[in-house]
């Protein structure tokens, strides 16, 4: 039986830097007049923006900017020139990811058809191979896997019909909180709690930077020390406090967390984008901003070899990572991260933040410029039609946290000077398996199958093979320079086993056995005497079995 033919590897490549950065923080003590004003304001612009969203995915493919400026301008009588701008743009950007998001889920459902066509051309009962599937146990699961093809294949006609005629299917406030409406129980929600919540997920307070405006933004306005001041809609241009119809906040924000870029941007008068939301479950409302950076690589890829690399494996619930010299050498002892992927999404995240945060000191602190991290996409193996029953490893890899992970890692070495190398996921944890778990493991360190797929892929970042170097010859052929490790063929038997011992004992049994008794001088002892006379003795191999 030939061996499966191996998949042809994407070389390694350094991740491209972050293109925009965010962040946040809270507006403390506001007064009573100041969060009347952002309610009013909020529950003013919602509207008009969900009839804007509405009229954009009308509009469809017949999208245009006469269509965009008839919108615009009959939204400024409502609100403002700039307020229009920003309602506008932001239901075109909902739009297109509502767009992106049907060409997913077409894929999906596409991979879906393929892996039930194909089982169910199979005959039942066939046993499936690491590449592809088997068939089905039984007629009867064969017939429901049937009936489900039909249901996916109409679901996949409608999903291409409404790709090709541009209709989108959006909601604004969240098509999961809307949902909730129906089971506020299982929602543990009071029907006030779901309003509330979903008033504020509708209402629009974000604003769009502008480049050349004082302080990167004329509609909602941060000044270097804090203070907060918002455009009014001209409805509501009466409650202004300042001058050109502005409304000045009690409070001040001092964003910690890249303060110094945010105010060089602001002093530069370069675009900051604002958005104000509010936390209806703890009652505080938080102002957001964020601006664009120009996507470059960070350092060329032989640069991020130079200093070794810190190879890391991704799982379901920790972080694999081993420090590799520029020889591809590992260092020291595996290091796990461990983060916990249960409970809400604020939760995960911040795990996932930690996790990260923990990998990227450790990094910096061996002195790696680099780590290397697999290319992990499990965008279409996440159905249940590839893999079939196996529900635990279903859920194993859909809650790895793939998606956010390259975004969060890419952002946040960007902060220690830390470099990214992606490289390609197929065989490490085999190979790694296969080649460094056994060797690298002792009495005092336990390797585990993720350690040592850390390590292959550090050196598959560093441009090594995964398989271990053979050891050079000794220089001469007997045990003094210590054990011979040298790695041969596969073919070879025993490659690693200890070496037979000097005397022969299979003769001297095969003798006995035989009724026969020979009287001779001993290996051991012609060998103990040429070494008392200070002689070379080569032992005999002849009669060795």
């Amino acid at each position: 039986m030939s061996e499966r033919p191996l998949r042809a590897l994407d070389g390694p490549f350094v991740a491209l830097g972050p293109s925009g950065v965010a962040v946040r923080d809270r507006l403390k003590h506001l007064t009573p007049e100041d969060e009347k004003v952002l309610r009013l304001i909020g529950e003013h612009l919602g509207s008009p923006a969900s009839q804007d969203l509405a009229a954009r995915c009308a509009d469809g493919l017949d999208h245009n900017n006469d269509t965009w400026a008839a919108r615009k301008q009959g939204l400024t009588a409502k609100s403002s020139s700039r307020w229009a701008g920003s309602i506008t743009k932001s239901a075109h950007d909902q739009w297109a990811l509502s767009r992106r998001c049907r060409r997913a889920h077409i894929h999906n459902l596409e991979a879906g058809v393929r892996t039930l066509k194909h089982r169910l051309s199979l005959p039942i009962g066939e046993k499936g191979t690491k590449r592809a599937p088997g068939g089905y146990r039984s007629k009867g699961e064969w017939f429901d896997k049937s009936r489900r093809l039909h249901v996916l294949e109409h679901r996949l006609d409608a999903a291409r019909a409404d790709r090709e005629a541009g209709v989108v299917h959006v909601v604004r406030g969240g098509r999961r909180l809307l949902n909730n409406r129906h089971n506020l129980k299982a929602a543990q929600l009071t029907e006030i709690e779901w309003k509330q919540l979903w008033e504020a997920e509708r209402w629009f307070l974000a604003a769009d930077g502008e480049s050349g405006k004082r302080f990167g933004n004329e509609t909602i306005r941060v000044t270097p020390d804090g203070e907060v001041s918002i455009k009014l809609p001209a409805p509501l241009a009466h409650l202004a406090d300042s001058k050109h119809g502005r409304y000045v906040f009690s409070c001040k924000v001092a964003f910690t967390h890249r303060g110094a870029e945010w105010r060089d941007r602001i002093t530069g008068n370069r675009a900051v984008a604002y958005r104000i939301h509010l936390d209806v479950a703890r009652g505080r409302w938080c102002l957001t901003a964020s601006w664009t950076r120009p996507v470059v690589q960070t350092i060329p890829l032989a640069t991020a070899r130079a200093e070794g690399m810190v190879g890391v494996d991704t799982n379901a619930d920790h972080f694999a990572a081993y420090r590799l010299d520029p020889y591809g050498n590992p260092m020291g002892d595996p290091r796990r991260f461990h983060y916990d992927l249960s409970g809400p999404a604020d939760h995960r995240d911040a795990q996932i933040r930690h996790a990260l945060t923990q990998l990227l000191h450790w990094t910096k602190h061996t002195g790696a410029k680099a780590i290397a991290i697999e290319n992990l996409d499990f965008a279409a193996e996440k159905t249940r039609e590839k893999h079939g029953r196996r529900k635990r490893f279903r859920q194993l890899i859909s809650g790895m946290p793939t998606g956010k992970l390259k975004a969060r890692i890419v952002s946040m070495a960007a902060d220690h000077g830390i470099a990214i190398v992606a490289v390609d996921p197929a065989y490490t944890s085999m190979w790694g398996d296969e080649h460094w778990r056994k060797p690298l493991t002792s009495k005092t360190r336990n390797m585990t199958r993720h350690d040592a797929a850390s390590v292959a892929i550090g050196r598959r970042a560093i441009g090594h093979p995964i398989r271990r170097r053979t050891a050079p010859p000794q220089h001469h052929r007997s045990d003094g320079a210590g054990h011979r490790t040298v790695q041969a063929e596969p073919v070879a038997q025993g490659r690693e086993e200890t070496r037979h011992p000097v005397t022969d004992r299979s003769r001297e049994l095969r003798h006995r056995a035989e009724g026969t008794r020979t009287r001779a001088t001993s290996a051991s002892n012609t060998v103990r005497d040429a070494r008392s006379a200070r002689t070379w003795v080569q032992s005999s191999l002849l009669d060795t079995v």
